[in-house]
């Protein structure tokens, strides 16, 4: 089944006044991130008119529609109005000509109305559609935001995730999902994740049963969405396999097919997990800045082989 956002939910989201109350919107969805300034279908171009898509009449059209003749003005509003668009939306507090009234009064589309700039709406509509319209995906794991990364803990069931989400929230990190992380992605560069609603801020400990994150430890212990920077997969200590000491290469997991940075973490009693994934996310933050301490090591001990081998050089010579 295709994604879908209600236009109420998008009415009150971004705070449209509804011009025509009497006109039904509940039942209204829409299916695509994409919207429409109606121009050209105000000169009267219809071909490759998109009329699923949210259509906004910014300063430009309503002065375009000024000019024109009343009898033409009704004509162009009512064939725009009727090709089944979800709605109509004047931005800059535009008050609605009375053709636009007459046609979706007739027609049965909503009328809606900002008081923001065209442009500046645009951008925050297509912006909110995205996040609700965006291909998604269900991970079993945790979502923490550890100074301002977010970090997605993976693992086998009963390795310690959710014990190591708690530590962190205990010291001072955010929550955002437990047990299940829903991930939408929201362009090829972001991912977003949040929790279900019926589990959201709750952590299941065992032996222990289900804790409220939000009443234990207040309204700043948790988040309700955040991006997913870094993920941690958590796996028992296996002696035989190699692990990576220095972190010269970067490993990747792919979700939605955005490639993430990962690091295998392997558990034993004695490690401190949310040490662990602090550190983590802070070097994670310092790679993104620039800063390679793995690089920086390795470049210091090939600076300082190669300072031998020429010292070398000359008490060999000489």
């Amino acid at each position: 089944m295709a994604a879908s956002v209600e236009l109420d939910n998008i009415i009150e989201k971004l705070r449209l006044s509804n011009l025509t109350p009497d006109i039904p919107t509940e039942n209204i969805k829409i299916l695509i991130s994409d919207v429409n300034r109606p121009a050209l279908q105000l000169t009267g171009f219809f071909e490759y008119f998109d009329a699923d898509r949210l259509q906004i009449i910014g300063k430009v059209e309503y002065t375009y529609l000024e000019t024109l003749k009343p009898a033409k003005r009704k004509e162009v509003l009512d064939k725009l109005i009727s090709s089944k668009i979800p709605c109509l939306i004047l931005s800059r507090e535009l008050e609605p000509m009375k053709e636009i009234m007459d046609s979706a009064k007739k027609y049965q589309v909503p009328i809606l109305q900002t008081s923001k700039p065209t442009s500046y709406f645009m951008s925050e509509l297509i912006r909110h559609l995205k996040v609700e319209l965006a291909p998604t995906v269900s991970i079993h794991g945790g979502l923490v935001d550890v100074f301002g990364e977010g970090v997605l803990i993976t693992g086998e069931s009963g390795i310690g995730k959710s014990e190591a989400a708690l530590e962190l929230i205990k010291r001072g990190h955010r929550l955002v999902a437990d047990d299940v992380v829903e991930i939408a992605k929201v362009s090829d560069e972001t991912l977003l994740g949040t929790s279900p609603d019926v589990i959201r801020y709750l952590i299941e400990l065992r032996g222990i049963g289900i804790i409220d994150c939000k009443t234990l430890f207040g309204v700043g212990s948790v988040k309700e969405r955040h991006s997913i920077d870094l993920v941690i997969k958590l796996e028992e200590w296996d002696s035989k396999k190699e692990y990576d000491r220095l972190g010269l290469t970067e490993e990747y997991t792919e979700i939605l097919g955005n490639k993430v940075i990962c690091h295998t973490i392997p558990i034993r009693p004695g490690r401190n997990l949310s040490i662990i994934v602090e550190s983590a996310a802070i070097n994670h933050r310092q790679r993104a800045m620039g800063y390679n301490a793995a690089q920086e090591l390795n470049d210091r001990v090939m600076g300082n082989l190669k300072k031998k081998a020429l010292e070398k050089e000359k008490y060999g010579e000489s």
